[in-house]
């Protein structure tokens, strides 16, 4: 039998410091929530970019399809387990996700790299 490790204590206090975009995709981001595109893409710059499984997404459009895909294509749960803010303009977010997909089971970082205006310039995701 495995315990499972408690998520890092100072997430709690890290998502209070989150910026505004971040916050806006992470309510979005929920996999049980149906996306509101609106919303959803206030938090992406118009030639923001998303790296997900291998493929890059650019623009408004393209991050549309992809949220569409990751929506309908698996079901899951995902709970936040670490953040820390590198810099002004980047933030890692590790989330624990389990589900139908291959494997059942996997930790994804969410590297965000913010522009000046506070808006997602890229959005990777990755094991």
């Amino acid at each position: 039998m495995t315990i499972p490790t408690p998520p890092d204590p100072s997430v709690a206090e890290t998502v209070k410091h989150l910026p505004h975009a971040i916050t806006t995709y992470l309510r979005e981001d929920q996999p049980d929530r149906r996306p509101n595109h609106a919303d959803l893409l206030t938090a992406f710059a118009p030639d923001a970019t998303v790296t997900d499984d291998g493929n890059t997404y650019s623009g408004h459009d393209e991050i549309r399809a992809w949220r569409d895909k990751t929506t309908n294509e698996f079901t899951y749960t995902a709970e936040l387990t670490h953040a820390v803010k590198l810099d002004d303009i980047h933030w890692d977010l590790t989330h624990h996700l389990v589900g139908n997909f291959p494997g059942g089971e996997v930790d994804l970082i969410y590297r965000f790299t913010l522009n000046p205006n506070g808006e997602i310039a890229a959005l990777e995701i990755a094991p």
